[in-house]
């Protein structure tokens, strides 16, 4: 075991789930910009980097939305919260800036992946983020992958409502490398879906399209602030060769 694999191991095993901080630590609120610059290199669905971090600094605001995570503890004590958005009415302007990367990329090539890349990100990207209110483009785009499934492999998940799913995948992965970067500078992070996503977006501006995937509280964990041992499922049950 490399030296590497043996830090990002500790670090691994050493995050938990914090449900109460300790207010009288020190906190660097810069160790929190520096793990959400870390989280925008995360993975992401076809680059299109459709998210937002929003931070929650300030102390009024903070309690404010504190009460809508429901009043929980590892709300109420922390020293910043974190709301990962997912923004998918920005589509159309990453869809281009990723086609504008391409067409740098591949400068004075015309072989057939750049034709493709560029395909990619001019055609096919709209065809399946282009979506109306009822969600009926996807239907149709639903019926279509069917009908090409039939004599061909092809992607089943086209509709609005897997859109939505891929867009909170993608935030979730963020979230992630955030939370692994934070237990790296030494603080703790508890990821919370118990929220009233209505009232919180309203505080923080949010466009109407765009969704909360969860907020995450930071802080430096108090001595009873996890509540037991960690336990997991039993590996053989849920690592499954082929």
């Amino acid at each position: 075991m490399s030296e590497s694999s043996t830090v990002f191991s500790s670090l691994i095993h050493s995050r938990r789930s914090v449900r109460k901080y300790d207010q009288a630590a020190s906190f660097d609120h810069e160790a929190v910009a520096r793990a959400l610059e870390l989280a925008t290199l995360s993975p992401n669905s076809s680059n299109m980097q459709l998210w937002e971090f929003h931070r929650v600094i300030n102390q009024e605001k903070r309690d404010q939305l504190a009460q809508y995570c429901m009043g929980q503890n590892a709300a109420k004590t922390a020293n910043e919260l974190v709301a990962f958005v997912v923004t998918p009415q920005k589509w159309k302007g990453r869809a281009e800036m990723n086609a504008s990367q391409i067409r740098q990329a591949f400068e004075g090539r015309e072989d057939a992946t750049a034709k493709r890349a560029l395909k990619y990100y001019e055609k096919l990207i709209p065809f399946v983020y282009n979506n109306d209110r009822l969600g009926i483009f996807g239907f149709a785009r639903k019926i279509l992958s069917a009908l090409l499934g039939i004599k061909k492999p092809m992607v089943r998940e086209v509709s609005k409502a897997d859109l939505r799913v891929c867009l909170h995948k993608s935030s979730s992965l963020a979230a992630m490398t955030f939370m692994t970067a934070m237990r790296a500078e030494g603080y703790d992070t508890c990821p919370m879906e118990g929220f009233d996503s209505k009232r919180t977006k309203a505080l923080l501006g949010l466009h109407k399209d765009a969704e909360i995937t969860m907020i995450i509280s930071c802080g430096k964990r108090a001595d009873d602030g996890i509540y037991s041992e960690r336990h997991r499922i039993a590996s053989d049950e849920v690592i499954i060769s082929h």
